[in-house]
């Protein structure tokens, strides 16, 4: 049984590789005369060690197959990582199926997957090109003053490296470029108004600019500084330089009105004004507009306010010229059209007041002013009724020449002249015709001044409503008196002879002029009787009824010289 079994594993043997050296191993031990048990044992050691060889061999193989698996498995995986982080879904070098040994299938992926590691590595340069600019914009928005913009510092994430997320962050990249371009352009643009306001303001603009961030300077030589505080102090130190224009722009605009003034006042030469006409054209300006360098600086204020505090005190010692001044130009308003002058006395007090010194010179001016601005005013207002008062004063002129025309017994003559004076009669009679409609229209529009006013209309001191009032009385006398003379002539003419109706004639005639009546103290209350009273504001003056008579008087008389004037005026002229 031991020897067949010998036999079966010597066979074995000899089957394989080894078999010439077992039959050699056996005939040795048969010349030696080896044991059966010796060599029993020493073949089942044989067996051991070439199985454990075997073992060995096998296991080493299964390991290097399991490594090609594994290799094979993470070529896979990364490919699939790789094709995925990158946002791709195949690749046209990657085998489609699995097919052969597994080294094949390792040698068929490896080329693939090469290709996809560089792919990789440019993609992430790309993004860590794209992020680290990123990053150094956003810095510099930021306001540090210190970055490094080492590539290697920029941490990329590689498992998003597909286009989109890349083309993100070019938008972003894009976007912040946009930014700092924009706030650069702000920058510059705050820089260049603080220039041009800093030019006009006399300022230093470098100082000014460096105050704000020494990277503003263009002397510093290093990148400019665009973060948020950079731009809000800029802004302010802006608005504060507007608003120191605006303040000085306004003095300058107080002394060049205070300059014109007192210029105006005291009639200064021209070429003594004209050392400020830097300061007076600023008048018209708003602060927009002015932009000239150096024309608000600090020593032009400073020149305005000394001239302005010169002419102040030269002003007060020709006070009394410039009221002599003011008072000459407002009677000559009140002259003009007609209305109350300044009493004598109450000038005189305010010369006193002036040489005393007791009185405000520029409460002084600004009252005469007033009262010039309001006679001006006023008699604007009166200008349509005055008018009409100087045609009326004309119709009455012809209506006493006609009147005394009538009188003439040898009007009808043939005598050099007598045609012309004919011709002005017939003239005279037409304007005369027209006086009632004159009268009723003036009477009209002085009720309606005195009631928009609330005031009495005088002309020369004295109410004209009561000098319109009784000359329409004077006028109705007349008119009656020649009627009852009409009457009474008819009546006589049947009766008596020729040169009685001539005497009778001549009596109509020669009836007086309404011109010489006075006016009744009936007319004159009646003229006050609806109007208000005046008040007395300071330097102001309001004459007495008394004055008013004789103002009236006096002005009935003036307009009657003046009618015979124009009646003597007009004969000579005729003849």
């Amino acid at each position: 049984m031991a020897s067949f079994q010998i036999g079966m594993r010597s066979s074995a043997l000899l089957e394989s590789s080894c078999g010439y050296l077992l039959q050699e191993l056996q005939m040795i031990w048969d010349e030696v005369g080896e044991d059966q048990f010796e060599r029993e044992k020493v073949l089942v050691d044989l067996e051991q060690q070439c199985l454990e060889v075997y073992r060995r061999k096998v296991d080493n193989a299964n390991i290097s197959r399991a490594r090609l698996h594994q290799e094979l498995a993470e070529s896979e995986a990364e490919f699939t990582h790789l094709l995925l982080s990158l946002g791709e879904r195949s690749l046209p070098g990657r085998p489609e199926r699995k097919s052969g040994t597994l080294k094949e299938q390792l040698d068929a992926i490896t080329p693939a997957l090469q290709e996809m590691r560089s792919r990789k590595e440019e993609r992430v340069n790309q993004f860590r090109s794209v992020q680290g600019q990123i990053q150094k914009i956003s810095a510099e928005i930021a306001g540090q003053s210190v970055y490094d913009d080492s590539i290697t510092n920029v941490k990329v994430n590689e498992n998003d490296l597909s286009l989109k997320k890349l083309e993100e962050y070019q938008i972003e990249l894009q976007r912040l470029h946009n930014e700092k371009n924009d706030r650069l352009q702000l920058v510059d643009t705050y820089i260049d108004t603080i220039h041009d306001l800093s030019s006009t303001l006399g300022m230093e603009s470098s100082m000014i600019i460096t105050k704000v961030h020494p990277t503003l300077n263009e002397l510093c030589g290093i990148s400019k500084n665009i973060s948020d505080s950079i731009l809000d102090k800029l802004n302010s130190t802006v608005e504060s330089l507007k608003e120191e224009k605006q303040k000085r722009l306004e003095k300058l605009h107080q002394l060049g009105k205070a300059l014109k003034n007192l210029w105006n006042l005291m009639d200064t030469p021209y070429k003594d004004c004209h050392s400020f006409s830097n300061v007076t054209d600023l008048l018209s300006l708003s602060p927009a507009e002015v932009s000239d360098p150096g024309s608000l600086a600090l020593n032009i204020i400073q020149q305005a306010e000394a001239e302005v505090k010169r002419l102040d005190q030269l002003k007060a010692s020709k006070m009394k010229e410039l009221f002599f001044k003011k008072q000459s130009e407002l009677d000559q308003i009140c002259k003009k059209s007609h209305m109350e002058i300044p009493s004598q006395p109450e000038m005189e007090n305010i010369v006193n007041l002036i040489n005393l010194g007791e009185i405000d010179h520029a409460d002084l001016l600004m009252s005469l002013d007033e009262q010039i601005s309001r006679a001006k005013e006023e008699a604007s207002s009166r200008k349509a009724i005055m008018e009409k008062v100087e045609r009326w004063i004309l119709a009455r002129d012809e209506e006493r020449w006609l009147e005394e025309y009538s009188m003439d017994e040898k009007r009808y003559s043939v005598r050099r002249g007598a045609h012309k004076n004919l011709q002005r009669a017939e003239r005279a009679r037409v304007i005369v015709n027209k006086i009632p409609v004159l009268v009723a229209s003036l009477v009209t529009k002085t009720e309606s001044w005195e009631e928009e006013r609330n005031k009495v209309f005088l002309y020369d001191g004295v109410p004209l409503l009561a000098m319109l009032e009784e000359y329409n009385l004077s006028r109705q006398e007349m008119e009656e008196e020649k009627q009852r003379h009409r009457m009474a002539f008819t009546t006589q003419e049947k009766k008596a002879p020729s040169h009685v109706v001539v005497e009778q004639e001549n009596m109509v005639g020669s009836r007086p002029s309404t011109s010489s009546r006075r006016l009744s103290n009936k007319s004159l209350n009646g003229g006050f009787s609806n109007a208000a009273p005046f008040k007395q504001k300071a330097f102001s003056w309001s004459p007495t009824v008394g004055n008013q008579q004789h103002q009236f008087c006096k002005s009935r008389n003036i307009l009657h010289q003046g009618g015979k004037k124009n009646a003597r005026a007009k004969d000579v002229s005729s003849t």
